[in-house]
């Protein structure tokens, strides 16, 4: 369920703008957006785990953040993540 180390370098090289880029916001939108969609099986599975829950709600929030903020500062580069990551139907 977690994040493994192999799937997140695979979603930071996708993501990311240059070889050393690792914190950039297009990569950290799409590490949360892997994070939440694992979250998400997780609780379809475990109605009743509030605790995930929560952890969840906090990762939703954070993306929708990071995804104004990435909006805000180059609305090209959010198109693309967005569009990448099919959040936006």
């Amino acid at each position: 369920m977690a994040l493994t180390k192999e799937k997140k370098e695979a979603i930071i090289k996708k993501f990311a703008k240059n070889e050393k880029d690792t914190g950039s916001a297009e990569v950290q939108i799409a590490i949360l957006t892997e994070e939440i969609n694992n979250l998400t099986e997780h609780l379809k599975e475990h109605s009743h785990d509030y605790h995930s829950r929560r952890g969840l709600l906090k990762k939703v929030g954070q993306r929708r953040n990071m995804l104004q903020y990435l909006a805000s500062k180059d609305i090209q580069s959010y198109r693309e993540v967005v569009k990448k990551l099919g959040l936006r139907k």
